[in-house]
């Protein structure tokens, strides 16, 4: 998958396609049909199929000091937008520029002079361009007068639930990571490299691969039985701890993993966590001791649910 920079000077194998239009955090259900329908046209029409996507979130942009909740920072969402079959995708900067284009402008300047758009697809609830004036209607009237086509994808649910990123963050925030994967199509994940720790897992027998957590990150705090995946290829089922320690010293949310049945150095290496189950909210003990008898019921529950799991494809 080419993945193009703004829309200036756009490689020539890159324009004319059918794009896609949209944050797309966490590339979830409904996400995937709005990438699957650019496909299905692109094809027909013998077009490149693409995606345009803005970096950083628009939120973020309007409220940089407001914590934001990203599912999938900017290296995740290029993973799984390449996985989905795209010939290219536009990461547009938002910056001051682009929030103050209208609608219109947005349309000749971006999608007509820079992209040379054949179609877009968009959700139905899409807005654009300075101060949101933008919709899926206003696309289409601009569509019959510059000569390209606009699809609107529905609402998308599994009957019960719409898919949708706000709803993926509450489940995620109550811990309920089930319920984000059946939104998402696949489990959740949360990726870093492997830092130093203060060491007490390994004095309670229980040495941890520690992940700095970024700023937003709203999972419910407590342990989870997830499974890891190395920079190798590895799979490694585990126990994942995040909260503040409060046995210890109630310090900021830490993300702590103990790898079922491992004997290895991951210091300094890239992992993704993917979070399977939750176990227990977040409590605090009388003693490091206490503490540890704990640990080893909640390694044991942990086992015992990725077993009845299965394997699992690690998308």
């Amino acid at each position: 998958m080419l993945v193009v920079d703004g829309a200036v000077d756009v490689p020539a194998v890159a324009r004319g396609g059918v794009f896609a239009i949209g944050n797309f955090d966490g590339v979830h259900r409904g996400h995937q049909v709005l990438l699957g329908r650019a496909i299905e046209v692109a094809n027909d029409l013998g077009a490149p199929s693409g995606v345009m996507i803005f970096e950083p979130h628009p939120q973020v942009f309007f409220a940089p000091d407001a914590p934001h909740f990203r599912l999938t920072p900017r290296p995740e969402k290029l993973r799984l937008l390449g996985r989905s079959g795209l010939d290219v995708t536009v990461v547009m900067a938002f910056d001051a520029g682009l929030a103050n284009l209208t609608a219109e402008e947005f349309i000749q300047q971006i999608l007509v002079d820079g992209l040379g758009a054949r179609h877009i697809v968009v959700g139905y609830d899409f807005h654009f361009g300075k101060k949101r004036g933008g919709s899926p209607e206003t696309l289409m009237e601009a569509g019959k007068r510059l000569g390209f086509g606009v699809t609107v994808v529905k609402p998308q649910s599994d009957g019960d639930m719409v898919f949708s990123s706000s709803q993926i963050r509450k489940n995620l925030a109550a811990g309920h990571v089930a319920g984000a994967a059946n939104l998402l199509g696949r489990w959740w994940r949360f990726s870093g490299p492997v830092i130093g720790g203060a060491k007490r897992g390994t004095g309670l027998g229980f040495p941890t691969a520690n992940i700095a957590l970024t700023n937003g990150i709203d999972l419910a705090h407590g342990i989870y039985a997830v499974r890891v995946l190395t920079d190798d290829g590895a799979s490694h089922d585990a126990a994942a701890y995040l909260g503040t320690r409060p046995t210890f010293d109630n310090g900021a949310p830490v993300l702590e993993v103990f790898l079922l049945d491992f004997d290895g150095d991951l210091y300094g290496r890239e992992i993704s966590v993917q979070f399977i189950d939750f176990i227990r909210v977040d409590e605090a003990f009388e003693s490091g001791e206490a503490l540890a008898k704990q640990m080893a019921k909640d390694v044991a529950e942990a086992r015992k649910i990725l077993v009845a799991a299965g394997k699992v494809p690690a998308i």
